[in-house]
């Protein structure tokens, strides 16, 4: 292993198989170089007391590495793989506390949606709501708007989309919670801490805690009861027995 360390800059990520190309200059030529970016070899890195956190790796992250040996023996590869800084992000999570409103495209990576960035070719991972539509296929590498979340930690920061699609029975409970409707709700588990219920359908599931203290019954499965929701957001909401 050549232990000179070297700095370089991320310039592509292929999220399936969780590898880095890392673009670097050696004696003043050119070079590119792959390292593994997975999680696994982070917490490995963190327990070598190499890194001190774990760190999701983007496009245009300056690194720090030595090159090694494939394990197989067949290759160099970038090892002990250590993030420093990313303007380009960094530039992006300033932006948006001014004005939060990107243009990316729609990515897909096994069962996971991701926003790349038009800009920087940054990918950030897409979270949705559990009531929300899921993007079609044919929406998939096409330019979307989106918000940055979660901006407080960069590494980890989140893409929203700016304009949502819910599903029916999302709408419906929206409505009965602005006009503070009473719902017939069916209970279809029951624990010592709470009951849980079908709000709307199957779709919109809650959890009425259950106290020492109160002087309802518990509910038995398949019982009706009576529920008025009193928060609902785009992924948590609260109902209370009535």
């Amino acid at each position: 292993m050549d232990t000179k360390t070297i700095m370089g800059k991320i310039t592509f990520i292929n999220h399936d198989k969780e590898y880095a190309t890392i673009e670097y200059e050696l004696n003043g030529k050119k070079k590119s170089i792959s390292g593994n970016i997975s999680e696994k070899e982070q917490l490995k890195l963190k327990k070598e007391k190499i890194i001190k956190k774990i760190h999701q790796f983007h496009v245009g992250d300056e690194v720090s590495f030595v090159i090694a040996l494939s394990a197989r023996g067949d290759k160099m590869i970038a090892d002990c793989l250590q993030f420093h800084f990313n303007n380009a992000l960094d530039n992006l999570i300033n932006k948006s506390y001014v004005e939060n409103r990107f243009v990316g495209y729609l990515k897909k990576v096994d069962d996971d949606y991701f926003v790349k960035e038009t800009g920087s070719y940054i990918f950030f991972p897409l979270i949705l709501s559990p009531w929300e539509k899921r993007p079609k296929e044919d929406n998939l590498n096409e330019p979307v708007f989106f918000k940055l979340e979660n901006t407080d930690k960069p590494d980890k920061a989140t893409a929203a989309l700016f304009k949502s699609e819910y599903i029916p029975e999302y709408m419906y409970a929206m409505q009965c919670f602005k006009n503070k409707t009473v719902i017939d709700a069916t209970v279809f588990k029951v624990t010592p801490h709470g009951v849980f219920v079908n709000v709307v359908d199957k779709k919109i599931q809650a959890k009425i805690a259950v106290h020492k203290s109160d002087q309802l019954p518990v509910a038995q499965i398949g019982d009706i009861v009576q529920v008025r929701i009193t928060y609902l957001g785009t992924s948590k909401i609260i109902v209370e027995r009535v």
